[in-house]
């Protein structure tokens, strides 16, 4: 009758061993095989977080020149811009001129007098003058954006616009950006858009006209 072998506790441990040295190989190769793809996973994560970051940015926009299209009547801005504007042609409009920054605010008004839209722009080059000391600008939006920003704060401030493409405007070549706020509800001003010059030998555009509508136009 033969015994069964049974090995000692010198062969059982050379024989762990053994089987161990023999798979270790493979378990560092599927180690090293899978790094790559963990990190790659954690960095398509990481894209989609500051994806959701950047569209988490964007703004709806209130006002312009401290003035709400919709709600506000063009009586309020006579009492906040004293000087005396010129009259448009329809009666209905108004526009100031700022010459020590260059500058134009125009309103348009419905016979109400309820304010439809409000725009901001570059003014003539004739306009502009010598001012030691000018003040706030007050034709600005109601994040901060005005007249002279570069195009990338626009982005900064309110996201990628809903449409960007190239303008015209008195023969000067342009870009466009449109914002449509009706995301944000029924009760914001539903069009803003902002003209700006190209971007030239990688120097962004700067901003020279704000257009702020109320949701009727």
């Amino acid at each position: 009758m033969k015994r069964a072998w049974t090995p000692s506790p010198r062969n059982a441990n050379a024989l762990l061993l053994g089987c161990i040295l023999t798979l270790l190989p493979e378990t560092i190769a599927a180690t090293v095989q899978s790094q790559p793809r963990t990190r790659e996973s954690s960095g398509g994560a990481a894209k989609e977080a500051r994806d959701d970051s950047n569209n988490n940015r964007r703004k709806d926009e209130f006002t312009l020149a401290g003035l709400r299209p919709g709600r506000d009547v063009l009586a309020r801005a006579l009492r906040m811009f004293p000087k005396r504007p010129a009259i448009g042609d329809g009666g209905a409009s108004r526009t100031w001129s700022d010459d020590c920054r260059h500058q134009l605010l125009s309103i348009i008004a419905d016979d109400a007098g309820m304010i439809l839209e409000i725009r901001v722009a570059e003014g003539a080059s004739d306009t502009k003058h010598e001012c030691a000391a000018p003040g706030a600008n007050r034709w600005v939006t109601g994040h901060g954006l005005l007249i002279g920003d570069s195009s990338e704060r626009v982005i900064a401030l309110y996201g990628q616009p809903g449409t960007r493409g190239p303008s015209t405007k008195g023969g000067q070549k342009l870009e466009l950006f449109y914002y449509a706020f009706d995301w944000a509800g029924p009760d914001v001003p539903q069009v803003m858009t902002v003209l700006c010059t190209p971007a030239n030998q990688g120097k962004p555009g700067r901003v020279v006209e704000i257009t702020l509508a109320a949701p009727s136009l």
